[in-house]
Protein backbone atom coordinates (compact mmCIF):
# COMPACT_ATOMS: atom_id res chain seq x y z
CA UNK A 1 0.00 0.00 0.00
CA UNK A 2 1.27 3.47 -0.88
CA UNK A 3 1.95 5.80 2.02
CA UNK A 4 0.15 9.13 2.35
CA UNK A 5 3.15 11.15 1.14
CA UNK A 6 3.49 9.11 -2.08
CA UNK A 7 -0.21 9.40 -2.86
CA UNK A 8 -0.15 13.16 -2.19
CA UNK A 9 2.76 13.69 -4.60
CA UNK A 10 0.82 12.02 -7.39
CA UNK A 11 -2.64 13.44 -6.85
CA UNK A 12 -2.53 16.84 -5.15
CA UNK A 13 -1.54 20.43 -5.86
CA UNK A 14 1.18 20.63 -3.19
CA UNK A 15 2.27 17.00 -3.23
CA UNK A 16 5.95 16.72 -2.29
CA UNK A 17 6.01 19.90 -0.19
CA UNK A 18 7.30 19.26 3.33
CA UNK A 19 6.21 21.58 6.13
CA UNK A 20 7.06 21.81 9.84
CA UNK A 21 4.54 23.69 12.00
CA UNK A 22 5.53 25.13 15.38
CA UNK A 23 2.44 27.21 16.17
CA UNK A 24 -0.04 27.79 18.98
CA UNK A 25 -2.49 30.23 17.35
CA UNK A 26 -5.15 29.96 14.67
CA UNK A 27 -3.28 31.88 11.94
CA UNK A 28 -0.31 29.54 11.69
CA UNK A 29 -2.36 26.39 12.20
CA UNK A 30 -4.86 27.42 9.51
CA UNK A 31 -2.06 28.34 7.08
CA UNK A 32 -0.55 24.86 7.40
CA UNK A 33 -3.98 23.17 7.38
CA UNK A 34 -4.65 24.68 3.95
CA UNK A 35 -1.31 23.36 2.72
CA UNK A 36 -2.02 19.92 4.19
CA UNK A 37 -5.43 19.88 2.51
CA UNK A 38 -3.69 20.49 -0.82
CA UNK A 39 -1.32 17.57 -0.29
CA UNK A 40 1.66 19.00 1.58
CA UNK A 41 3.09 16.82 4.33
CA UNK A 42 2.72 18.86 7.52
CA UNK A 43 4.39 17.77 10.77
CA UNK A 44 2.79 19.58 13.70
CA UNK A 45 5.06 20.02 16.74
CA UNK A 46 3.28 20.17 20.13
CA UNK A 47 4.58 20.50 23.70
CA UNK A 48 4.95 17.14 25.50
CA UNK A 49 2.17 16.07 27.90
CA UNK A 50 0.09 19.25 27.58
CA UNK A 51 -0.12 19.57 23.81
CA UNK A 52 -1.43 22.51 21.79
CA UNK A 53 -3.68 24.97 23.65
CA UNK A 54 -6.24 24.45 20.87
CA UNK A 55 -6.96 21.03 22.40
CA UNK A 56 -8.60 22.84 25.32
CA UNK A 57 -10.80 25.10 23.20
CA UNK A 58 -14.38 24.17 22.38
CA UNK A 59 -16.69 23.24 21.00
CA UNK A 60 -16.18 19.73 22.35
CA UNK A 61 -17.92 16.60 21.13
CA UNK A 62 -20.88 15.93 23.41
CA UNK A 63 -20.04 19.17 25.25
CA UNK A 64 -17.47 17.07 27.13
CA UNK A 65 -14.13 18.94 27.50
CA UNK A 66 -11.37 16.55 26.50
CA UNK A 67 -8.04 17.17 24.70
CA UNK A 68 -8.94 14.65 22.01
CA UNK A 69 -12.51 15.86 21.51
CA UNK A 70 -12.01 19.50 20.58
CA UNK A 71 -13.79 20.42 17.36
CA UNK A 72 -11.54 23.49 17.17
CA UNK A 73 -8.37 21.39 17.17
CA UNK A 74 -9.91 18.76 14.89
CA UNK A 75 -10.73 21.30 12.17
CA UNK A 76 -7.37 23.10 12.25
CA UNK A 77 -5.24 19.96 12.24
CA UNK A 78 -6.81 17.34 9.98
CA UNK A 79 -4.42 15.86 7.41
CA UNK A 80 -1.38 16.61 9.60
CA UNK A 81 1.14 14.36 11.29
CA UNK A 82 1.56 15.11 14.99
CA UNK A 83 4.59 14.80 17.25
CA UNK A 84 5.53 16.08 20.70
CA UNK A 85 8.82 17.91 21.22
CA UNK A 86 10.33 20.39 23.68
CA UNK A 87 12.84 22.55 21.76
CA UNK A 88 13.62 24.63 24.87
CA UNK A 89 16.02 21.82 25.80
CA UNK A 90 19.21 21.49 23.72
CA UNK A 91 18.40 17.92 22.66
CA UNK A 92 14.91 19.01 21.59
CA UNK A 93 16.31 21.94 19.62
CA UNK A 94 18.70 19.59 17.82
CA UNK A 95 15.85 17.23 16.93
CA UNK A 96 13.80 20.09 15.50
CA UNK A 97 16.82 21.14 13.43
CA UNK A 98 16.96 17.60 12.04
CA UNK A 99 13.34 17.88 10.91
CA UNK A 100 13.83 21.36 9.47
CA UNK A 101 16.92 20.25 7.55
CA UNK A 102 14.68 18.27 5.19
CA UNK A 103 11.73 20.72 5.11
CA UNK A 104 10.62 23.20 2.47
CA UNK A 105 8.66 25.38 4.89
CA UNK A 106 8.73 26.18 8.61
CA UNK A 107 5.74 28.08 10.02
CA UNK A 108 6.18 29.41 13.57
CA UNK A 109 4.34 31.97 15.69
CA UNK A 110 6.61 32.48 18.70
CA UNK A 111 7.30 36.02 20.03
CA UNK A 112 10.15 37.95 18.35
CA UNK A 113 13.54 36.69 19.52
CA UNK A 114 12.24 33.38 20.90
CA UNK A 115 13.47 31.24 18.00
CA UNK A 116 16.92 32.81 18.36
CA UNK A 117 16.93 31.94 22.09
CA UNK A 118 16.13 28.34 21.15
CA UNK A 119 19.03 28.26 18.68
CA UNK A 120 16.50 28.17 15.84
CA UNK A 121 16.78 31.66 14.33
CA UNK A 122 16.64 32.10 10.59
CA UNK A 123 20.37 32.74 10.20
CA UNK A 124 21.10 29.43 11.95
CA UNK A 125 18.47 27.46 10.06
CA UNK A 126 19.43 28.68 6.60
CA UNK A 127 22.94 27.40 7.22
CA UNK A 128 21.37 23.98 7.77
CA UNK A 129 18.85 24.33 4.93
CA UNK A 130 19.47 27.13 2.38
CA UNK A 131 16.17 26.36 0.66
CA UNK A 132 14.09 26.81 3.81
CA UNK A 133 11.11 29.18 3.70
CA UNK A 134 10.77 30.29 7.32
CA UNK A 135 7.42 31.95 7.99
CA UNK A 136 7.35 33.94 11.22
CA UNK A 137 3.91 35.11 12.40
CA UNK A 138 4.02 37.69 15.20
CA UNK A 139 1.60 40.20 16.69
CA UNK A 140 3.29 43.36 15.35
CA UNK A 141 6.24 42.16 13.30
CA UNK A 142 9.87 41.59 14.20
CA UNK A 143 10.79 45.28 14.40
CA UNK A 144 9.27 48.61 15.41
CA UNK A 145 8.22 49.99 18.82
CA UNK A 146 5.42 47.42 19.26
CA UNK A 147 7.45 44.32 18.40
CA UNK A 148 7.53 43.04 21.99
CA UNK A 149 3.93 43.96 22.85
CA UNK A 150 1.63 41.09 23.81
CA UNK A 151 -1.70 40.79 22.05
CA UNK A 152 -4.63 38.38 21.85
CA UNK A 153 -7.28 38.26 19.12
CA UNK A 154 -9.36 41.09 20.62
CA UNK A 155 -6.30 43.36 20.80
CA UNK A 156 -5.23 42.69 17.22
CA UNK A 157 -8.76 43.16 15.91
CA UNK A 158 -8.90 46.69 17.29
CA UNK A 159 -5.30 47.81 16.97
CA UNK A 160 -5.52 46.95 13.24
CA UNK A 161 -8.58 49.19 12.83
CA UNK A 162 -10.78 46.26 11.79
CA UNK A 163 -12.89 46.14 14.94
CA UNK A 164 -13.65 49.87 15.00
CA UNK A 165 -15.51 49.65 11.70
CA UNK A 166 -18.05 47.20 13.14
CA UNK A 167 -20.99 47.26 13.14
CA UNK A 168 -21.55 49.19 9.88
CA UNK A 169 -23.64 51.25 10.00
CA UNK A 170 -24.06 51.62 13.75
CA UNK A 171 -27.56 52.83 14.76
CA UNK A 172 -25.88 54.40 17.80
CA UNK A 173 -22.49 55.80 16.84
CA UNK A 174 -21.53 56.07 20.52
CA UNK A 175 -21.88 52.35 21.20
CA UNK A 176 -18.57 50.50 21.63
CA UNK A 177 -17.07 48.82 18.56
CA UNK A 178 -17.45 45.04 18.37
CA UNK A 179 -15.05 42.20 17.62
CA UNK A 180 -15.53 40.15 14.44
CA UNK A 181 -17.06 36.83 15.43
CA UNK A 182 -15.81 33.30 14.93
CA UNK A 183 -12.09 34.11 15.20
CA UNK A 184 -12.35 35.57 11.71
CA UNK A 185 -9.14 37.54 12.15
CA UNK A 186 -7.14 34.39 12.88
CA UNK A 187 -8.30 32.78 9.65
CA UNK A 188 -7.60 35.98 7.68
CA UNK A 189 -4.05 35.91 9.04
CA UNK A 190 -3.69 32.27 8.01
CA UNK A 191 -4.77 33.05 4.45
CA UNK A 192 -2.35 36.00 4.31
CA UNK A 193 0.50 33.74 5.45
CA UNK A 194 -0.47 31.07 2.91
CA UNK A 195 -0.32 33.55 0.01
CA UNK A 196 3.17 34.60 1.10
CA UNK A 197 4.36 30.99 1.50
CA UNK A 198 3.09 29.91 -1.92
CA UNK A 199 4.74 32.91 -3.60
CA UNK A 200 8.05 32.11 -1.87
CA UNK A 201 7.68 28.42 -2.75
CA UNK A 202 7.19 29.34 -6.41
CA UNK A 203 10.29 31.56 -6.27
CA UNK A 204 12.25 28.75 -4.65
CA UNK A 205 11.35 26.54 -7.60
CA UNK A 206 13.05 29.10 -9.86
CA UNK A 207 16.05 30.11 -7.72
CA UNK A 208 16.47 27.12 -5.41
CA UNK A 209 16.75 29.51 -2.48
CA UNK A 210 14.51 30.00 0.53
CA UNK A 211 13.82 33.17 2.47
CA UNK A 212 12.42 34.60 5.69
CA UNK A 213 8.77 35.69 5.59
CA UNK A 214 7.57 38.09 8.28
CA UNK A 215 3.81 38.13 8.86
CA UNK A 216 2.47 40.80 11.21
CA UNK A 217 -0.98 39.94 12.53
CA UNK A 218 -1.73 43.66 12.88
CA UNK A 219 -0.71 44.37 9.28
CA UNK A 220 -2.58 41.35 7.94
CA UNK A 221 -5.86 42.57 9.44
CA UNK A 222 -5.18 46.22 8.60
CA UNK A 223 -4.83 45.03 5.02
CA UNK A 224 -8.50 44.09 5.15
CA UNK A 225 -9.27 47.76 5.92
CA UNK A 226 -6.88 49.25 3.37
CA UNK A 227 -9.56 51.39 1.71
CA UNK A 228 -10.38 53.23 4.94
CA UNK A 229 -6.69 53.67 5.81
CA UNK A 230 -5.80 54.92 2.34
CA UNK A 231 -8.78 57.24 2.37
CA UNK A 232 -7.65 58.99 5.53
CA UNK A 233 -4.06 59.15 4.31
CA UNK A 234 -5.14 61.00 1.18
CA UNK A 235 -8.23 62.99 2.27
CA UNK A 236 -7.75 63.40 6.03
CA UNK A 237 -11.34 62.18 6.43
CA UNK A 238 -11.78 59.31 8.87
CA UNK A 239 -14.36 56.77 7.77
CA UNK A 240 -16.32 55.50 10.75
CA UNK A 241 -19.47 53.55 11.51
CA UNK A 242 -21.82 56.51 11.23
CA UNK A 243 -24.89 55.92 9.05
CA UNK A 244 -24.20 59.34 7.50
CA UNK A 245 -21.05 57.97 5.89
CA UNK A 246 -22.58 54.71 4.68
CA UNK A 247 -25.36 54.74 2.11
CA UNK A 248 -28.38 53.01 3.59
CA UNK A 249 -29.61 50.37 1.20
CA UNK A 250 -33.14 49.13 1.16
CA UNK A 251 -33.29 45.82 3.02
CA UNK A 252 -30.82 44.42 5.49
CA UNK A 253 -31.59 41.70 8.03
CA UNK A 254 -35.34 41.16 8.27
CA UNK A 255 -37.38 38.88 10.54
CA UNK A 256 -39.70 36.25 9.08
CA UNK A 257 -41.75 33.36 10.51
CA UNK A 258 -38.83 31.14 11.50
CA UNK A 259 -35.80 33.36 11.74
CA UNK A 260 -34.19 36.01 9.58
CA UNK A 261 -33.36 36.64 5.95
CA UNK A 262 -31.03 39.17 4.35
CA UNK A 263 -32.10 41.39 1.47
CA UNK A 264 -30.28 44.04 -0.54
CA UNK A 265 -31.44 45.98 -3.59
CA UNK A 266 -28.40 48.00 -4.73
CA UNK A 267 -29.56 47.98 -8.35
CA UNK A 268 -32.65 49.82 -9.58
CA UNK A 269 -34.02 46.77 -11.37
CA UNK A 270 -33.83 44.79 -8.12
CA UNK A 271 -35.85 47.47 -6.33
CA UNK A 272 -38.45 47.37 -9.10
CA UNK A 273 -38.57 43.57 -8.91
CA UNK A 274 -39.07 43.75 -5.15
CA UNK A 275 -42.07 46.02 -5.61
CA UNK A 276 -43.47 43.71 -8.28
CA UNK A 277 -43.05 40.72 -5.96
CA UNK A 278 -44.96 42.62 -3.25
CA UNK A 279 -47.79 43.46 -5.68
CA UNK A 280 -46.75 47.09 -6.28
CA UNK A 281 -48.27 48.44 -3.04
CA UNK A 282 -49.76 51.94 -2.97
CA UNK A 283 -47.00 53.37 -0.78
CA UNK A 284 -44.43 52.48 -3.48
CA UNK A 285 -45.96 55.12 -5.77
CA UNK A 286 -44.98 57.95 -3.43
CA UNK A 287 -42.33 60.29 -4.81
CA UNK A 288 -39.76 59.32 -2.16
CA UNK A 289 -39.89 55.72 -3.39
CA UNK A 290 -39.20 56.66 -6.99
CA UNK A 291 -35.93 58.52 -6.35
CA UNK A 292 -33.01 56.37 -5.16
CA UNK A 293 -31.47 59.09 -3.00
CA UNK A 294 -34.77 59.80 -1.26
CA UNK A 295 -35.27 56.08 -0.71
CA UNK A 296 -31.89 55.91 0.99
CA UNK A 297 -32.78 58.81 3.28
CA UNK A 298 -36.07 57.16 4.26
CA UNK A 299 -34.79 53.60 4.28
CA UNK A 300 -35.90 52.89 7.86
CA UNK A 301 -39.49 53.75 7.02
CA UNK A 302 -39.44 51.68 3.82
CA UNK A 303 -37.77 48.73 5.51
CA UNK A 304 -40.60 48.58 8.07
CA UNK A 305 -43.09 48.23 5.22
CA UNK A 306 -41.01 45.50 3.58
CA UNK A 307 -40.67 43.70 6.92
CA UNK A 308 -44.45 43.74 7.34
CA UNK A 309 -44.73 41.83 4.06
CA UNK A 310 -41.91 39.36 4.76
CA UNK A 311 -43.07 38.40 8.27
CA UNK A 312 -45.78 36.22 6.76
CA UNK A 313 -43.27 33.87 5.14
CA UNK A 314 -40.76 31.29 6.32
CA UNK A 315 -37.12 31.75 5.35
CA UNK A 316 -37.33 29.07 2.68
CA UNK A 317 -40.54 30.50 1.22
CA UNK A 318 -39.37 34.10 0.95
CA UNK A 319 -35.91 33.17 -0.38
CA UNK A 320 -37.46 31.00 -3.12
CA UNK A 321 -39.96 33.72 -3.96
CA UNK A 322 -37.37 36.48 -3.98
CA UNK A 323 -34.88 34.54 -6.08
CA UNK A 324 -37.62 33.82 -8.64
CA UNK A 325 -37.70 37.61 -9.14
CA UNK A 326 -33.85 37.79 -9.26
CA UNK A 327 -33.74 39.64 -5.93
CA UNK A 328 -30.73 38.99 -3.63
CA UNK A 329 -32.48 37.16 -0.79
CA UNK A 330 -30.72 34.63 1.44
CA UNK A 331 -31.46 32.99 4.79
CA UNK A 332 -29.51 33.83 7.94
CA UNK A 333 -28.18 30.34 8.65
CA UNK A 334 -27.29 28.80 11.98
CA UNK A 335 -24.60 26.10 12.28
CA UNK A 336 -27.39 23.49 12.13
CA UNK A 337 -28.79 25.07 8.96
CA UNK A 338 -25.38 24.94 7.31
CA UNK A 339 -24.84 21.25 8.09
CA UNK A 340 -28.30 20.43 6.74
CA UNK A 341 -28.05 22.83 3.76
CA UNK A 342 -29.28 21.32 0.50
CA UNK A 343 -26.67 23.38 -1.38
CA UNK A 344 -23.69 22.26 0.69
CA UNK A 345 -24.82 18.64 0.66
CA UNK A 346 -25.55 18.66 -3.06
CA UNK A 347 -21.95 19.64 -3.86
CA UNK A 348 -20.47 17.27 -1.27
CA UNK A 349 -19.02 20.04 0.88
CA UNK A 350 -19.07 17.91 4.03
CA UNK A 351 -17.09 14.71 4.39
CA UNK A 352 -17.04 12.12 7.15
CA UNK A 353 -13.63 11.43 8.70
CA UNK A 354 -13.03 8.70 11.29
CA UNK A 355 -11.17 9.76 14.43
CA UNK A 356 -9.87 7.14 16.93
CA UNK A 357 -11.54 8.88 19.90
CA UNK A 358 -14.37 10.94 18.41
CA UNK A 359 -15.49 8.28 15.93
CA UNK A 360 -17.09 9.46 12.68
CA UNK A 361 -16.97 13.25 12.37
CA UNK A 362 -18.68 15.25 9.64
CA UNK A 363 -16.43 18.13 8.66
CA UNK A 364 -16.18 20.77 5.91
CA UNK A 365 -13.94 20.18 2.92
CA UNK A 366 -12.37 22.94 0.81
CA UNK A 367 -14.02 26.06 -0.67
CA UNK A 368 -12.37 25.40 -4.03
CA UNK A 369 -12.39 22.67 -6.67
CA UNK A 370 -9.37 21.46 -8.65
CA UNK A 371 -10.14 19.51 -11.82
CA UNK A 372 -6.78 17.68 -11.79
CA UNK A 373 -5.45 17.85 -8.22
CA UNK A 374 -8.40 17.54 -5.83
CA UNK A 375 -8.58 18.36 -2.14
CA UNK A 376 -7.55 15.27 -0.23
CA UNK A 377 -8.82 14.02 3.12
CA UNK A 378 -6.53 11.24 4.29
CA UNK A 379 -6.40 11.52 8.06
CA UNK A 380 -8.13 13.01 11.09
CA UNK A 381 -6.36 15.45 13.39
CA UNK A 382 -3.57 13.59 15.23
CA UNK A 383 -3.80 12.35 18.77
CA UNK A 384 -1.19 13.91 21.03
CA UNK A 385 2.15 12.41 19.95
CA UNK A 386 0.41 9.98 17.59
CA UNK A 387 3.22 9.97 15.03
CA UNK A 388 6.21 10.11 17.38
CA UNK A 389 7.35 6.61 16.50
CA UNK A 390 6.90 7.10 12.75
CA UNK A 391 8.84 10.37 12.68
CA UNK A 392 11.52 9.66 15.26
CA UNK A 393 12.18 6.00 14.48
CA UNK A 394 11.42 5.69 10.76
CA UNK A 395 12.58 9.14 9.64
CA UNK A 396 15.25 10.17 12.14
CA UNK A 397 16.42 6.61 12.96
CA UNK A 398 16.01 6.69 16.73
CA UNK A 399 15.23 3.33 18.34
CA UNK A 400 12.43 2.67 20.82
CA UNK A 401 14.82 2.80 23.77
CA UNK A 402 15.79 6.29 22.65
CA UNK A 403 12.12 7.31 22.71
CA UNK A 404 11.74 6.07 26.28
CA UNK A 405 14.79 8.08 27.31
CA UNK A 406 13.51 11.19 25.50
CA UNK A 407 10.11 10.90 27.20
CA UNK A 408 11.68 10.51 30.62
CA UNK A 409 13.77 13.61 29.97
CA UNK A 410 10.65 15.62 28.97
CA UNK A 411 12.05 16.12 25.48
CA UNK A 412 9.18 14.41 23.62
Amino acid sequence: MKRFREESMEQTALGGMKVVEFCSRIGGAYCTKLMADMGAEVIKVEPPARGDDARRRGPFQGDNPHPEKSGHFFFLNSNKLGITLNPSKPAGSDILKSLIKDADVLVEDTPPGMMEKLGLGYETLREINPGLIMTSITAFGRSGPYKDYKAAHLNISHVSGQGYMLPIPAPDINRPPVMPGGNKGGYDIGITALVAVLAAYYKKGVSGKGQLLEISRQEALMGMQRIEAAGFRNTNVSVDRSPKLHRRHIGGMIACKDGYVTLLTPQERQWESLLEMMGNPEWSKESYCVDKEQRSQRSEEINLKIADFIKGYTRREIVKLGQSYSIPFSPVNTAKDIVESEQFNAVGFFKTITHPVMGEVKCPTAPYRFSKTPWLSKRAAPLLGEHNEEIYCERLKYDKEDLIRLRQSDII
